[in-house]
C-alpha cells in the first residue's frame, strides 16, 4: 500500500466511525464503545506507518484537481512534510487516548453514542487539516472543527453555562474566521492557487504584492482558534464540556489548528516584518496575562485552561522569531503532557465529590485516593513547569533559545525587536507558569477542604489512558531535540546554556514563593474542616460533572463543603489577585465596547421598523381597505336590489344621452 493511500485512511476512518456511530447508536448500541475506539487507534498505526515512512526527507504530495472553476483551481492534495506526519502521530495519540478514557468516563451518559462520533468526526477534521495540501481543504477540516467544538461543548445543554460557553465558543472563533477568510482568497489571488506548495514558491519569488495585509488577516482567524489575546476568552469557558473533550481541544486539536496553520506559511509572515512584530506582541502579552488568569482562577479545569492559552503564547512566540521547528516541538510536548492534565483532572474532580466551580477550594485527601491520578498529575505539572528532564524544559527552552538567537542578530527571519519581546515574556511566563503548577499541585493534593466519601476506584481505561500518556510527557523531550531537527528544516533544538540557566531558575523561584506562601496561608487558616460528610453511593464521573454544572454545587448534594482559605495565589498576587481571577474583565471590556452597541442599534432598527416602516405599510393599506369597505356595502345579495339600481343607472344614462342630442 502507498504512502499516499495509508495518507488518506488516517482521517477517513475516523470519519467513517462517526457516521457509523451516528447511526446505530441507537439501533446497536453495543457497537457504540468499539466504534469510538478502534477507528482512531488504527488512524494512530497508519499515521505512524505514514511518520516511518516520510522519515524526515521529502515532502509526500499528491493532487488532482476537485472541481473546475474557471479561475483559482480546487484541488485534493495532501502535503505530509516531517512537521505534518509528526502531528498526525499527536492527533491520533490523543484522540485514541480521549475515547478509551471515555469509555469509562461517561459510561453512563445516555448522549454517549453523539459524544463518541463527534469526537471522532473532530480527530478527522484535525487530520484533514494536517494533511491537507489546499487551504480550502485545509478549511473544511478548520470549519469542521468549530462545529464539532460547539456540539461537544454543549453536551450538557441542559445547564446554561454549557450552552453559553459553546455559543460563545462559536461566535470568538467566527470573529475570527471572517478575517481569515478573506486572507486566505487575497493569498490565492496573488499567487493564482490554493495549493500550499504554489503560494510558498510566490512567497519566495516575491509574487505576494501585499504580504503584510493578507498576513494580518488570516492571524485574527489564528488568534480566534488558537485562542490568543484578544480572542483568547472563548477558551476558559468552555470548560464547561465534558472533562475529555477539554483535554482533545486543548491538547490535539482546534487549538494547535491555528499555530500548525503558521507554521506551513511562515515564509509568508517573515515576508512582512511589521507581521511578525505584531505576532510577537500577541504572544507576549497572551503570555503573561494568561499566566497571571492561572494563577488566580480557583476551578482546576480553568486553571489548565488558561495554562493552554500561555502555552500556545510560547508557539507563536516561537513562530515569531522565525522558528517554526521550536514551535511545533512544543506543540508536540505540550500535546503530551497537557492531555494528561485535563485527564488526570477529571479523575481527581470525580474523587473530589466535587463541582469544576471553585473545585480546588474544597479538595482534601486526594493523593492516597487517586493514586494513579497524583503521580500522572505531578509528572504533567513538572513538564508544564519546565523542569528538567521532563519533556517540557527541552521544548521550552528550544523556543527560549530561538527568541535569543534573534536578539544576537543571528538571523534575517525575524527582527530583534521581536526577539527581545518574546524572550522577556517567556523568561516572565516561566516563572509565573511554575507557580500556578505549584499552587495546583497543592491545592488539588494537599488541600484543606472538606474530604468527599470514596467512590471506589477508577475505572480500568481511565488508568490506563493516564498512564499511557505520562510516558512521552516525561520522556518525549529528552529524545526528540535529538532526533527532530532531521525533520524540522535541520534547526538545532539543543537547549542553550543561557536560557536553560535563566528559565529553570526562574522556575525554580516561582515554586518556592509558591510553597512559601502557602505554607504562611496554611498556618493562618489552621482550622478544622466544616461539614459533615454523608455517604453517597458510586456515580458515573461524567454524570457527577454534569449535575455539577447543573445545580452551581458541590456535586454530592449531602456534603457542607468547608473551602480552604490557605490559597497562595491571593498572597502572591495581592491587588492584582481580583482582576486576574476575572480574566482581567476583557469579556466586560467587549460587552461594552461591542454587544451593548450592537444591541443598542438592533433596538433602534427594531424602533424604526416598528414605528416608521409598518407606519407606511399601515398607511398603504388602509386606502384599498376603505374603498373596499365602500364597494362591499353595495353587494347585498338582493336581486331586485340590483334590478333598481340597472333600471336606474339606464334611465341616468338615457337621460344624458338626450341631453346631450338636444344640446347639438
Amino acid at each position: 500500500m502507498t504512502t499516499t493511500t495509508l495518507a488518506v485512511l488516517v482521517p477517513l476512518l475516523p470519519f467513517l466511525g462517526a457516521a457509523a456511530g451516528l447511526l446505530l447508536g441507537r439501533t446497536a448500541p453495543g457497537f457504540v464503545r468499539p466504534l469510538a475506539v478502534l477507528p482512531p487507534l488504527a488512524s494512530l498505526v497508519l499515521a505512524v506507518l505514514v511518520a516511518a515512512r516520510q522519515g524526515g526527507g521529502t515532502a509526500v504530495d499528491a493532487h488532482t484537481e476537485l472541481t473546475p472553476t474557471g479561475s483559482v483551481p480546487i484541488e485534493l492534495a495532501l502535503h505530509i512534510d516531517g512537521f505534518a506526519a509528526l502531528v498526525a502521530v499527536l492527533v491520533t495519540c490523543v484522540a485514541a487516548c480521549v475515547q478509551i478514557y471515555s469509555t469509562g468516563y461517561l459510561r453512563d451518559d445516555p448522549r454517549y453514542p453523539s459524544y463518541a462520533a463527534l469526537v471522532s468526526l473532530f480527530t478527522s477534521a484535525m487530520l484533514l487539516v494536517v494533511y491537507s495540501g489546499d487551504l480550502i481543504v485545509l478549511l473544511v477540516g478548520w470549519e469542521v472543527m468549530g462545529i464539532c467544538s460547539y456540539f461537544l461543548v454543549g453536551h450538557y445543554w441542559e445547564t446554561p453555562e454549557a450552552r453559553a460557553a459553546s455559543l460563545k465558543a462559536f461566535l470568538v472563533t467566527k470573529l475570527g474566521d471572517v478575517p481569515f477568510l478573506i486572507g486566505l482568497f487575497a493569498l490565492a489571488g496573488d499567487a493564482g492557487s490554493f495549493r500550499l506548495t504554489r503560494i510558498l514558491g510566490a512567497v519566495t519569488s516575491g509574487g505576494i504584492d501585499h504580504p503584510t495585509p493578507v498576513a494580518l488577516l488570516l492571524l485574527a482567524g489564528v488568534a480566534g482558534k488558537s485562542a490568543q489575546f484578544p480572542l483568547h476568552t472563548w477558551l476558559p469557558d468552555a470548560m464547561a464540556g465534558p472533562t475529555p473533550v477539554s483535554a482533545l481541544i486543548h491538547a490535539a486539536t482546534m487549538v494547535a489548528a491555528g499555530v500548525y496553520f503558521i507554521a506551513r506559511l511562515l515564509p509568508l509572515f517573515e515576508a512582512s516584518r511589521a507581521a511578525m512584530v505584531v505576532l510577537a506582541v500577541m504572544a507576549a502579552v497572551t503570555m503573561a496575562g494568561s499566566a497571571l488568569a492561572a494563577l488566580a482562577q480557583d476551578d482546576i479545569k480553568r486553571v489548565l485552561a488558561y495554562s493552554t492559552v500561555g502555552q500556545l503564547g510560547y508557539m507563536t512566540g516561537a513562530l515569531a522569531v522565525g522558528d517554526r521547528g521550536a514551535a511545533v516541538f512544543h506543540l508536540l510536548a505540550h500535546g503530551a503532557f497537557k492531555a494528561l492534565l485535563f485527564l488526570a483532572a477529571g479523575a481527581v474532580i470525580h474523587a473530589a465529590g466535587t463541582n469544576s466551580l471553585a473545585a480546588m477550594s474544597r479538595m482534601r485527601g486526594l493523593r492516597d485516593r487517586v493514586p494513579d491520578a497524583y503521580w500522572t498529575m505531578t509528572v504533567a505539572l513538572l513538564a508544564l513547569a519546565a523542569m528538567p528532564p521532563f519533556s517540557g524544559f527541552f521544548s521550552k527552552e528550544s523556543v527560549l533559545g530561538a527568541a535569543e538567537h534573534v536578539t544576537q542578530g543571528h538571523t534575517a527571519h525575524a527582527p530583534g525587536a521581536a526577539g527581545w519581546i518574546v524572550l522577556v515574556a517567556g523568561l516572565l511566563t516561566a516563572l509565573l507558569t511554575a507557580a500556578y503548577a505549584t499552587r495546583l499541585w497543592l491545592l488539588a493534593f494537599r488541600g484543606r477542604g472538606t474530604e468527599a466519601p470514596d467512590h471506589g476506584r477508577q475505572p480500568l481505561a481511565m488508568t490506563v489512558a493516564l498512564w499511557v500518556l505520562a510516558i512521552p510527557s516525561l520522556a518525549l523531550g529528552g529524545l526528540a531535540y535529538r532526533v527532530l531537527p532531521d525533520w524540522f528544516d535541520g534547526r538545532d533544538l539543543t537547549p542553550t546554556l543561557l536560557t536553560s540557566i535563566l528559565g529553570t531558575g526562574l522556575a525554580l523561584v516561582g515554586g518556592l514563593l509558591t510553597y512559601g506562601a502557602w505554607q504562611r496561608t496554611t498556618a493562618l487558616a489552621a482550622r478544622p474542616p466544616l461539614g459533615a460528610v454523608a455517604a453517597h453511593p458510586e456515580a458515573d464521573a461524567g454524570l457527577v460533572e454534569a449535575e455539577a454544572i447543573a445545580t452551581h454545587r458541590p456535586a454530592y448534594g449531602d456534603i457542607a463543603y468547608a473551602p480552604d482559605p490557605a490559597d497562595p495565589g491571593r498572597l502572591l498576587l495581592g491587588p492584582l489577585h481580583r482582576p486576574a481571577a476575572a480574566g482581567f474583565h476583557l469579556d466586560a471590556v467587549y460587552t461594552a465596547l461591542f454587544v451593548r452597541p450592537v444591541q443598542a442599534g438592533a433596538s433602534l432598527v427594531r424602533f424604526l421598523d416598528r414605528e416608521v416602516v409598518d407606519t407606511y405599510v399601515r398607511g398603504a393599506a388602509a386606502l384599498p381597505r376603505l374603498l373596499g369597505a365602500a364597494v362591499r356595502r353595495a353587494q347585498t345579495g338582493n336581486v331586485q336590489t340590483y334590478v333598481s339600481a340597472l333600471l336606474a343607472g339606464t334611465v341616468v344614462l338615457a337621460v344624458a344621452v338626450l341631453l346631450v342630442a338636444t344640446g347639438a
